[in-house]
């Protein structure tokens, strides 16, 4: 009965994301949809029209005009980098050639992305460029004020992965905390997410990536990670 009901809520939530446009679908492999039912696990993002909304879109104005010329394109530069590779220059190593570590990474991404998909159609939030027509933006098109705000799918993969390779290298930690953090503010300079999207994508990254570290499966390739990167003497394994 839980899995058919997972299989129910996973279904469910990326038909009303494929009407919204989301480019491709997510699955739980390990973790449950049940578990992270949005109700549940994130509070209701500020309402359409409402003073906290308001304020948001003004924050993020405010931000977006004091950002250099090199942040912004930062930001742009985040915009197309969705997937674990986007530490690749914080660590000064290409992940992806080792094996195991960008699988289970890849894997991290995959439980991450199904969790925000829930989100997504369950909240429904306009995005800000949606919510103001004015407002600078890296979307790519942005007809139909799309309502998929809430939380971030770049946010949530920097987070999630971002926790569980903080501690395949736990001597690179707070570097990967930092570019995790950063790589989240890149939505907001982006005029692509508010400020409280990133914050469930936080809480939702860090829930995600901590269910996936008490998880047997997981685990054992969590391990055989560990011991790639030693193996290779990455700095900080």
């Amino acid at each position: 009965m839980r899995k058919y009901l997972g299989s129910a809520l996973t279904t469910l939530a990326l038909g009303m994301i494929g009407s919204a446009g989301l480019a491709a679908p997510h699955a739980f492999h390990y973790l449950a949809a049940p578990d992270f039912a949005p109700g549940a696990v994130l509070p209701a993002p500020p309402a359409s029209g409402s003073v906290q909304e308001r304020s948001e879109l003004a924050q993020l104005r405010t931000l977006i005009a004091a950002a250099s010329a090199e942040r912004l394109a930062r930001a742009r530069f985040d915009d197309g980098q969705e997937t674990p590779a986007l530490f690749d220059r914080t660590l000064g190593v290409t992940l992806e050639t080792y094996p195991l570590t960008w699988a289970l990474l890849r894997d991290v991404q995959e439980e991450a992305a199904a969790a925000a998909s829930l989100g997504k159609a369950y909240f429904h939030r306009t995005r800000p460029y949606g919510v103001d027509p004015t407002l600078p933006n890296c979307a790519k098109t942005t007809a139909g004020k799309p309502a998929t705000s809430y939380p971030s799918g770049h946010a949530i993969l920097g987070y999630s992965t971002g926790f569980v390779l903080a501690r395949l290298l736990k001597g690179r930690s707070s570097e990967i905390f930092d570019r995790a953090a950063d790589y989240a503010m890149s939505r907001e300079l982006c005029g692509v997410h508010f400020a409280s999207d990133l914050d469930a994508s936080h809480a939702l990254g860090t829930l995600v990536a901590s269910a996936l570290l008490a998880n047997a499966a997981f685990r054992a390739k969590f391990e055989a990670a560990h011991a790639e990167l030693v193996a290779a003497h990455v700095p900080g394994a």
